[in-house]
């Protein structure tokens, strides 16, 4: 079991856990949250079958456990269309995140998240990935930098 002091790495909305596992090779304990408990299980799954070690998975709604953010250096964010909730951008601001990726699959959410957090953020890359070819869908990928 894991404490909240204990971990490098906190990806919120996570899914079945592959940014969680990617992430991994470069920090020493993280932990995925996702609100659905069948992805949180296939997380489980996902990380023991591509043998990857002190990583958990907890099925739970992002807002529940925002304050394992606390004294954080990065955040991973994947959230549904709907973009983050105002208590996961006030638990980012507050304890000073120091970096974060936000993956978007909604760029008009993305937008809307952004012109809160450039007031304390820099945005270091970003890119659009076209992954629905002939659609009008695109992944956003943002990284951000504590200014």
């Amino acid at each position: 079991e894991y404490t909240k002091d204990a971990l490098d790495l906190v990806d919120l909305y996570s899914g079945v856990g592959t940014l969680s596992i990617v992430a991994k090779e470069n920090a020493s304990s993280v932990m995925g949250v996702e609100i659905i408990d069948n992805a949180a299980f296939n997380a489980k799954t996902n990380a023991i079958l591509n043998k990857v070690n002190d990583i958990t998975f907890i099925a739970s709604d992002t807002n529940k456990i925002v304050s394992y953010l606390e004294g954080k250096d990065y955040v991973i964010v994947d959230p549904p269309r709907s973009g983050l909730t105002k208590k996961v951008i006030d638990a980012i601001i507050k304890y000073q995140v120091k970096n974060i990726l936000y993956v978007s699959c909604d760029p008009n959410t993305l937008m809307r998240d952004l012109n809160i957090l450039l007031n304390n953020y820099d945005i270091v890359e970003f890119k659009l990935l076209d992954m629905f070819p002939n659609t009008y869908h695109v992944e956003c990928v943002c990284v951000l930098k504590l200014k």
